[in-house]
Protein backbone atom coordinates (compact mmCIF):
# COMPACT_ATOMS: atom_id res chain seq x y z
CA UNK A 1 0.00 0.00 0.00
CA UNK A 2 1.18 3.41 -1.40
CA UNK A 3 2.26 5.34 1.87
CA UNK A 4 0.47 8.96 2.18
CA UNK A 5 2.39 12.61 1.68
CA UNK A 6 2.23 13.91 5.23
CA UNK A 7 0.44 17.15 5.28
CA UNK A 8 2.62 20.43 4.75
CA UNK A 9 1.58 22.82 7.49
CA UNK A 10 -0.11 26.10 6.18
CA UNK A 11 2.43 29.05 6.09
CA UNK A 12 -0.86 31.57 6.46
CA UNK A 13 -1.74 33.30 9.30
CA UNK A 14 -4.49 35.27 8.46
CA UNK A 15 -6.00 36.32 5.91
CA UNK A 16 -8.66 39.52 4.42
CA UNK A 17 -11.57 38.08 2.34
CA UNK A 18 -13.48 41.37 3.04
CA UNK A 19 -10.68 42.85 0.54
CA UNK A 20 -11.53 40.73 -2.12
CA UNK A 21 -15.07 41.35 -1.61
CA UNK A 22 -15.23 44.80 -1.53
CA UNK A 23 -12.18 45.75 -3.69
CA UNK A 24 -10.73 44.88 -7.39
CA UNK A 25 -7.37 44.08 -6.59
CA UNK A 26 -5.28 44.93 -9.11
CA UNK A 27 -1.63 44.76 -8.14
CA UNK A 28 0.00 42.43 -5.28
CA UNK A 29 2.99 43.57 -3.44
CA UNK A 30 4.87 41.23 -0.67
CA UNK A 31 6.38 43.38 2.29
CA UNK A 32 8.06 42.86 5.58
CA UNK A 33 6.72 43.97 8.87
CA UNK A 34 8.07 45.61 11.74
CA UNK A 35 6.97 43.69 14.73
CA UNK A 36 7.97 43.32 18.81
CA UNK A 37 8.67 39.86 20.26
CA UNK A 38 5.22 39.60 22.10
CA UNK A 39 4.05 39.96 18.51
CA UNK A 40 5.24 37.26 16.97
CA UNK A 41 4.86 35.21 19.50
CA UNK A 42 0.73 36.07 18.97
CA UNK A 43 1.18 35.68 15.40
CA UNK A 44 2.89 32.31 15.91
CA UNK A 45 -0.35 31.33 18.24
CA UNK A 46 -3.01 32.69 15.20
CA UNK A 47 -4.33 35.70 17.48
CA UNK A 48 -4.74 38.44 14.60
CA UNK A 49 -7.17 40.17 12.82
CA UNK A 50 -6.77 42.38 9.49
CA UNK A 51 -10.57 42.60 8.20
CA UNK A 52 -9.76 46.49 8.46
CA UNK A 53 -6.35 46.82 7.60
CA UNK A 54 -4.90 49.54 5.07
CA UNK A 55 -1.98 51.22 3.96
CA UNK A 56 -0.55 54.67 5.00
CA UNK A 57 2.36 56.33 4.07
CA UNK A 58 3.93 59.23 6.14
CA UNK A 59 7.36 60.88 5.72
CA UNK A 60 8.02 58.77 2.71
CA UNK A 61 7.28 55.47 4.48
CA UNK A 62 4.76 53.05 4.73
CA UNK A 63 2.66 51.98 7.56
CA UNK A 64 0.44 49.34 8.33
CA UNK A 65 -2.96 50.10 10.20
CA UNK A 66 -5.69 48.61 11.64
CA UNK A 67 -4.19 44.98 12.57
CA UNK A 68 -5.22 44.33 15.71
CA UNK A 69 -2.70 41.40 17.29
CA UNK A 70 -4.23 40.42 20.44
CA UNK A 71 -1.35 39.79 23.61
CA UNK A 72 -1.32 36.95 24.46
CA UNK A 73 -1.85 36.69 28.37
CA UNK A 74 1.45 34.99 29.17
CA UNK A 75 3.73 37.79 27.87
CA UNK A 76 5.53 39.34 29.79
CA UNK A 77 4.35 42.26 32.39
CA UNK A 78 7.03 45.25 32.16
CA UNK A 79 6.12 45.38 28.44
CA UNK A 80 3.66 48.04 27.16
CA UNK A 81 1.43 45.75 24.56
CA UNK A 82 -0.51 47.94 22.48
CA UNK A 83 -2.44 45.65 20.07
CA UNK A 84 -3.62 48.20 17.23
CA UNK A 85 -0.40 50.43 16.79
CA UNK A 86 0.83 50.80 13.23
CA UNK A 87 3.40 48.59 11.94
CA UNK A 88 6.57 49.96 9.76
CA UNK A 89 6.04 47.90 6.29
CA UNK A 90 9.69 47.32 4.54
CA UNK A 91 9.58 48.12 1.66
CA UNK A 92 11.87 49.02 -1.32
CA UNK A 93 12.11 52.87 -2.95
CA UNK A 94 10.38 51.47 -6.54
CA UNK A 95 7.66 49.72 -4.03
CA UNK A 96 6.91 52.89 -2.05
CA UNK A 97 6.91 55.41 -5.04
CA UNK A 98 4.14 53.01 -6.59
CA UNK A 99 2.61 52.71 -3.76
CA UNK A 100 2.74 56.61 -3.06
CA UNK A 101 1.40 57.14 -6.74
CA UNK A 102 -1.35 54.75 -6.11
CA UNK A 103 -2.56 56.36 -3.14
CA UNK A 104 -2.90 59.36 -4.67
CA UNK A 105 -5.63 58.12 -7.38
CA UNK A 106 -8.94 58.84 -6.73
CA UNK A 107 -10.75 56.00 -5.53
CA UNK A 108 -7.58 53.84 -5.08
CA UNK A 109 -5.72 52.76 -1.62
CA UNK A 110 -3.75 50.01 -0.40
CA UNK A 111 -4.89 47.23 1.70
CA UNK A 112 -3.17 44.18 3.28
CA UNK A 113 -5.09 41.06 2.16
CA UNK A 114 -2.78 38.45 4.03
CA UNK A 115 -0.26 37.88 6.81
CA UNK A 116 2.17 34.58 6.24
CA UNK A 117 5.03 32.72 7.24
CA UNK A 118 8.02 32.64 4.69
CA UNK A 119 11.16 30.68 6.51
CA UNK A 120 11.02 32.81 9.92
CA UNK A 121 10.34 35.88 8.72
CA UNK A 122 6.76 37.75 8.82
CA UNK A 123 5.30 38.72 5.36
CA UNK A 124 2.61 41.15 4.35
CA UNK A 125 0.59 40.42 1.20
CA UNK A 126 -0.34 44.18 0.16
CA UNK A 127 -2.33 45.13 -2.86
CA UNK A 128 -3.38 48.26 -4.68
CA UNK A 129 -7.31 48.29 -4.64
CA UNK A 130 -9.98 49.99 -5.99
CA UNK A 131 -13.96 49.86 -5.09
CA UNK A 132 -16.31 48.10 -5.76
CA UNK A 133 -19.51 49.96 -6.50
CA UNK A 134 -22.84 47.81 -5.29
CA UNK A 135 -23.59 46.10 -8.44
CA UNK A 136 -19.85 45.31 -8.89
CA UNK A 137 -20.11 43.12 -5.97
CA UNK A 138 -23.28 41.58 -6.94
CA UNK A 139 -22.01 40.92 -10.51
CA UNK A 140 -19.26 38.97 -9.03
CA UNK A 141 -21.56 36.87 -6.47
CA UNK A 142 -23.46 36.39 -9.74
CA UNK A 143 -20.28 35.03 -11.74
CA UNK A 144 -18.97 33.10 -8.55
CA UNK A 145 -22.73 31.49 -8.46
CA UNK A 146 -22.46 30.09 -11.95
CA UNK A 147 -19.40 28.82 -12.11
CA UNK A 148 -20.46 26.34 -9.18
CA UNK A 149 -23.27 25.57 -11.20
CA UNK A 150 -20.87 24.58 -14.04
CA UNK A 151 -18.85 22.63 -11.53
CA UNK A 152 -21.60 20.41 -10.23
CA UNK A 153 -23.48 20.07 -14.09
CA UNK A 154 -19.34 19.11 -15.45
CA UNK A 155 -19.19 16.37 -12.11
CA UNK A 156 -22.75 14.96 -12.66
CA UNK A 157 -21.97 14.29 -16.27
CA UNK A 158 -19.19 12.62 -15.61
Amino acid sequence: MAKKKPKTPSNTIAQNRKARHDYHLEDKIEAGIVLEGWEVKSLRMGTVQITDCYVMMHQGEAYLHGAHITPLNTASTHFVTDPDRKRKLLLNKRELAKLLVAISQEGHTVVCTSLYWKNHLVKASISIAKGKQHHDKRQTEKERDWNKQKQRIVRSHN
